[in-house]
């Protein structure tokens, strides 16, 4: 009876020892799953904020990056020429020594190179370079386009869905603007017409404007070889 009694002890304590390790186990693989759903969470946060990216940089024009790092240039620019300005010195003088020899030289070939006036095989291309020319002239305010941009979302670019109840508004100055441009280009085209003007001193060899038309055509393809013969028959003294 006393060798059993002995040995109940040893085991009660064996035993506690491998229920302690259990609970330490469980917890330990308990934590391991926290982790995991935590950084499932994060994964799942971080491709939803790429897709939303992604499907931004598809709403934009194909030249976005080019305008964006253009308008970057000017402000920088604008901000550079004001200090300048602020210490008394003359920023070209000033922007041209920080150019060296090699730099200024490629730009003088790529300027050499350059055709300003490529010209045009339909009236689509000269109607897009006048719209280039055009849009060349506009001066974007990037604070408003910032400002507009973080108010609307996801609404700032149209796509196939827009149904344009919450797109922006054009404000009055800007349509006052675009109406005084418009303006301005149809009175420059009054001032090119292509309109000829009647010449009351010319010969009248017509009887009507469509014989008048095809009278001119032929001067315009015969002329010259009948230019003799005309003054002949003036003169009279043709054969």
């Amino acid at each position: 009876m006393a060798s059993t009694s002995s040995d109940e002890p040893s085991t009660s304590g064996s035993s506690g020892k491998g229920g302690s390790g259990k609970a330490s186990s469980k917890f330990a693989r308990l934590n391991r799953l926290r982790d995991l759903e935590l950084k499932m969470n994060e994964a799942r946060k971080m491709n939803h904020a790429e897709v939303v990216a992604e499907d931004e940089r598809k709403k934009r024009p194909k030249n976005f990056d080019a305008k964006r790092k253009r308008v970057e240039w000017e402000q920088k620019d604008a901000e550079q020429r004001k200090e300048c300005e602020a210490r008394g010195e003359d920023y070209d003088r000033v922007k041209m020594l920080e150019i060296g020899a090699d730099e200024s030289e490629r730009w003088d070939r790529k300027k050499k190179k350059k055709n300003p006036d490529q010209g045009f095989a339909d009236y689509e291309q000269a109607t897009f370079r006048q719209y280039q020319q055009l849009t060349k002239q506009i001066k974007k305010d990037s604070q408003e386009y910032d400002r507009e941009k973080d108010k609307l979302g996801e609404d700032f670019y149209a796509s196939a869905n827009t149904l344009g109840l919450h797109q922006r508004k054009d404000s009055e100055d800007a349509i006052d603007r675009m109406v005084g441009d418009l303006e301005k280009q149809i009175e420059k085209r009054s001032k090119y017409s292509r309109r000829r003007t009647f010449d009351e001193e010319a010969d009248i060899d017509y009887i009507n404007e469509r014989n008048m038309k095809f009278n001119q055509k032929l001067e315009r393809f015969y002329g010259k070889y009948t230019a003799e013969i005309k003054q002949n028959l003036e003169r009279g003294t043709a054969v």
